[in-house]
């Protein structure tokens, strides 16, 4: 199939594309650079088949759509920075809302029908129990989730007016990196757990924070559903074979089980073999206590299942990638 990949050149984009391509696909990845790395589309689709533009360019998404003959789009290019969606919601909201009612416009225009998107747990806010399904409210309590919500609702009137198929994966709390070791995380600024630990083994950074240790979780520290990124970008995979005209499915992409900050800790401890010191931080406003997927929707109608199922699966492929590229995409 020829696919389009907006985003491409970012975290959760790039281990995508290197996926589509595993299976056969033409991918083609649109990205402006932001915040993605052009060295990542370099290492899996090639130069050559990346477009730097904007998603609000529809003019430019119609011609692309149209010269390469695209017949499904794998939206993956948004913000997500929560404490940033806070305090520049209006940048949030052009960008992943109005960036994605751009590409239904364009999808729409050069009449290509099939469209996969990223969205997230943060859709959820703060559920009263879990493990979260599907079938919870919307109720986001941050500017990031209230987009994505937006977001959501857009794909719903497009599917229904324009007899759009889509699939929205919701994902929880993506981790690690390659296998091969050549792409990985690389943001700036780094906020994700797993890589601020493993910057401290590197001597990158004096200590880790941990924000609160008086939660209801066994340790008292908070506890999330880490996915391999692998099994996310797998996810999409599996999606293509369930879009149908006319309508949005969504599925909750993660392991269904929650490991505490502490846990994190004690397998990066482990796996890099360095003590990594921590403090005790105060509580961040609006952190719920636990967080994790009830995933057997996706096992089910997606035939999907998570390869890495450990922690330390996830953190001995995070640290392969930080100890060989402890610069990121510029230790080359």
């Amino acid at each position: 199939m020829r696919i389009l990949v907006t985003g491409g050149a970012g975290y959760i984009g790039s281990h995508t594309a290197r996926a589509l391509l595993e299976n056969g696909h033409k991918v083609w990845v649109l990205d402006n650079l932001s915040r993605g790395h052009k060295e990542a589309v370099q290492r899996t689709v090639g130069l050559d088949q990346l477009t730097i533009a904007s998603l609000h360019d529809t003019d430019r998404l119609v011609q692309i759509l149209t010269l390469q003959e695209i017949e499904l789009v794998i939206h993956l290019a948004a913000f997500s920075l929560v404490g940033e969606s806070q305090k520049q919601p209006e940048m949030y909201f052009r960008n992943n809302v109005g960036g994605s009612q751009s590409l239904i416009s364009a999808m729409h225009q050069a009449n290509v029908k099939k469209l996969i998107v990223s969205s997230t747990t943060a859709v959820y806010g703060t559920p009263s129990q879990m493990p979260i399904t599907e079938s919870f409210e919307r109720a986001p309590v941050n500017q990031y989730g209230q987009t994505k919500l937006e977001m959501e609702l857009s794909l719903e009137h497009a599917a229904n007016q324009n007899d759009l198929a889509v699939v929205a994966l919701r994902y929880f709390n993506a981790a690690g990196a390659h296998p091969n070791g050549d792409l990985g995380e690389d943001h700036d600024p780094e906020t994700h757990l797993i890589p601020i630990t493993l910057q401290v083994a590197l001597g990158q950074r004096e200590h880790l924070t941990i924000f609160g240790n008086d939660y209801a979780t066994p340790d008292g520290t908070c506890v999330r559903d880490y996915v391999h990124v692998c099994d996310l970008a797998a996810a999409h995979i599996c999606a293509m074979d369930v879009l149908r005209n006319g309508t949005v499915q969504y599925f909750n992409i993660g392991t269904g089980a929650g490991t505490s900050v502490s846990e994190v800790l004690d397998a990066c401890r482990k796996v890099s073999g360095h003590p990594i010191p921590s403090v005790d931080g105060i509580r961040r406003s609006g952190d719920p206590d636990i967080l994790y997927a009830d995933n057997s929707k996706a096992v089910s109608e997606l035939k999907w299942s998570p390869k890495y199922t450990s922690i330390e699966q996830i953190v001995e492929t995070a640290w392969r990638w930080h100890s060989d590229s402890p610069n990121g995409y510029r230790s080359g």
